[in-house]
């Protein structure tokens, strides 16, 4: 009888080795925001390095024991882009009160840090395989729904600048559409698996183009009018095109179809354009993205300010930036959160900021690979999807920052404040471990 030999495989040292790299330019970067801004090395700075990094090397032992075959640069990337964050954010609260009473806002995001990576490790434990996902696609549906509308609900919403996307529960605040967007993507994967021949093949064809009975459009007609609803209840655009795009993605990977994402951006057009004329939250933002240094849209609330104040940030940081500590990201409004990418543009300068996009682009590459690794339908969306929402909202922040599209109120994955997108992005990570950690074993040999 044949055994079954296991080689232990070696990705979890190059792991370490990479992490140890992101430990230790994680130190570098603190100490520099210190001298840059007070001049001194304090210790205070342990607090921010010591936290971040126990829980960062007890997540890779984690994956030792639970996912020894998981892709070995997903963590490390994730950590520099978390700790960038972190540092980032420390700077401007020194900035804020250089007697360094005033750290709130940072202290908060290396304790929501420890604990995204503390629920990440759990998600590892909890879930032995992704495709027992497939028998809980239609509860990911409805609680999916259920976190979007749980900040519309009386006494436990709440408003911010106008959106209505957070929820209080006694001293927590926190955003439910975070986890929407994970429970959102694991039911299209699951849907559009399950519906993948019906949507791919059925049809007639006219001027070469196959077109699906009227019923099989139903999907996409329904999941634009809750991206509609989510806009006009909500106030949030970047929210309702993240969910939209999502969905378009995974359609076309399901069924190879140019059609659906015609009609899907045919639609999305049209709903933009009424939305623009119907909604001054829509149009505003339109109109400062066009023209941001008009008076008018300069001086509005919610207009182009915080885009002009950017825009002078990342000029004034040019090619190599001012240096960690060097640049002026305070005077640009919610620079640690919507405008962070504008405080890192300025500081790190053009080639910082690029170091920053290739790491983006390195998560979602490898998302991708997992993908095509896997031979099953479901395996291959989720891990698409998961990716796609990576992408996608890092395009509509970083984009909209720069001006390349509207702006929305989404934040940076990992590097902007706020613990609802930490926990969330994190809880992506573990999900994009385990599917990679189920792929094909190149190390097994039979005897």
């Amino acid at each position: 009888m044949a055994n079954r030999v296991r080689v232990m495989p070696k990705k979890r040292n190059l792991e370490l080795i990479m992490l140890l790299f992101g430990f230790g330019l994680y130190a570098f970067e603190l100490a520099q925001v210190q001298l840059a801004t007070i001049f001194i090395l304090r210790p205070d700075a342990w607090f921010f390095w010591s936290l971040p990094v126990v829980a960062a090397l007890a997540f890779h032992f984690v994956l030792r024991f639970r996912a020894s075959d998981a892709d070995p640069l997903i963590l490390p990337i994730t950590f520099l882009l978390n700790s960038l964050g972190i540092v980032i954010i420390y700077r401007l609260d020194l900035v804020k009160s250089l007697s360094a009473i005033d750290r709130t806002v940072g202290e908060r995001q290396v304790i929501w840090t420890v604990v995204a990576i503390v629920l990440a490790a759990l998600v590892l434990f909890l879930v032995k395989s992704h495709l027992s996902f497939r028998r809980y696609i239609y509860i990911s549906m409805a609680l999916g729904v259920v976190l979007l509308i749980l900040p519309l609900l009386p006494v436990i919403g709440k408003t911010v600048s106008g959106a209505h996307l957070w929820v209080n529960l006694g001293p927590l605040s926190f955003q439910p559409g975070e986890l929407a967007k994970i429970a959102l993507t694991i039911f299209f994967a699951g849907y559009l698996t399950s519906r993948r021949e019906a949507l791919a093949v059925v049809g007639r064809k006219t001027l070469g183009l196959r077109i699906p009975p009227a019923r099989e459009l139903g999907p996409i007609v329904f999941i634009w009018l809750a991206s509609l609803a989510v806009l006009v209840l909500q106030r949030d655009l970047g929210t309702s095109l993240l969910y939209f795009g999502l969905f378009l993605v995974l359609i076309y990977v399901a069924t190879g179809r140019v059609f659906y994402v015609l009609v899907g951006l045919v639609m999305f057009i049209a709903g933009a354009l009424v939305a623009s004329r119907l909604m001054s939250y829509v149009g505003g933002r339109l109109d400062g993205w066009l023209d941001p240094l008009n008076e008018a849209n300069y001086s509005a609330v919610g207009g182009s300010y915080q885009i002009v104040q950017s825009m002078f940030g990342l000029a004034h940081g040019g090619l190599f930036g001012t240096g960690l500590g060097g640049g002026l990201p305070s005077i640009v409004p919610l620079a640690q959160s919507d405008f962070i990418i504008s405080a890192t543009g300025e500081e790190l300068g053009l080639v910082g900021l690029f170091a920053v996009l290739a790491m983006y682009m390195v998560l979602v590459s490898r998302a991708l690979r997992i993908a095509n690794a896997h031979a099953d339908d479901f395996s291959k969306l989720l891990a698409v999807g998961l990716g796609f929402v990576i992408a996608l909202q890092c395009f509509i922040v970083i984009g909209g920052v720069l001006r390349v599209v509207p702006l929305t109120g989404l934040t940076t994955p990992w590097l902007a404040a706020g613990g609802s997108s930490l926990v969330a992005n994190w809880i992506i990570v573990a999900l994009l471990l385990r599917l990679s950690d189920t792929l094909p074993k190149a190390g097994t040999v039979s005897e």
